[in-house]
């Protein structure tokens, strides 16, 4: 079996491609580094040849809407195009859990506008819709700083760890496509404002921290449960305080 995985350089992308590497599988790491680029179409064609599974990890360059719409429609034509051409018999794409209730942002316009795409490509797919990555408190912390104030939500998330988004990708390739969404999410729930002080806490960051109700996620005001999967989610084992233990070292580190 050929699993191609798109966007197989980056955070999930590589890990996806170790998982299947280490089970004895044929992963193609496929990225513009390596010489394929969905939006141009370069490369495509060689990268899917004899493919079975195709896996699309990759993001758009930037979050504003003229960017992602442009980017992931561009790419998935490209993509799911040159997927019927190969016989490909199972379409992965990664997105994110919330995206239907997210459709003030432009981004999560551009991600619904990816799955839609996807549905109606008439190649066998499942969508993975994942809850925010413990990877990402930085950034959220950072996208709600002004001056050295952390003014953060309380509205409820459920965030994984990006190895566990992995492996649910890899769990993935061996089973029929589901023609639909699977939820995948971490074990633990609460305000998001309470992941990213803790993240904050563990770094020792000297900001100041403030708790909002009306604060907004990346921009969009949310409405509790948005940001949490349904009942049927598959809830991946990593807790949050075990990958703190790792990560805050590793942060350390490189600071």
């Amino acid at each position: 079996m050929k699993i191609v995985v798109i966007g197989g350089t980056g955070l999930i992308g590589g890990q996806v491609v170790a998982r299947l590497r280490a089970q004895g599988l044929e992963a193609v790491a496929a990225s513009p580094s390596t010489g394929v680029d969905t939006v141009t179409g370069a490369g495509l064609a060689d990268a899917l040849r004899e493919a079975t599974v195709v896996i699309d990890v990759a993001n758009a360059p930037a979050f504003d809407a003229e960017t992602a719409l442009n980017f992931f429609e561009k790419s998935g034509e490209n993509l799911l195009a040159a997927e019927r051409d190969a016989g490909v018999r199972h379409h992965l794409a990664l997105s994110v859990v919330g995206t239907d209730h997210l459709q003030a942002s432009g981004y999560f316009r551009a991600k619904l506008a990816q799955e839609a795409l996807i549905a109606r490509s008439g190649v066998p797919y499942t969508i993975v819709r994942a809850t925010q990555f413990f990877e990402f408190m930085a950034s959220l912390a950072d996208f709600s700083t002004k001056g050295d104030v952390v003014t953060l939500m309380t509205a409820t998330m459920q965030p994984i760890a990006s190895a566990d988004v992995a492996a649910a990708l890899a769990d993935l390739v061996t089973v029929a496509p589901r023609h639909g969404i699977v939820e995948i999410a971490g074990p633990e729930q609460g305000p998001l404002a309470e992941f990213v002080a803790t993240w904050l806490g563990h770094i020792d960051d000297p900001r100041a921290v403030t708790f909002e109700a009306s604060s907004d996620y990346f921009g969009v005001a949310v409405e509790d449960g948005t940001l949490v999967p349904g009942p049927d989610a598959w809830i991946m084992p990593t807790r949050y305080d075990d990958w703190l233990a790792t990560a805050a070292a590793h942060h350390g580190k490189h600071r």
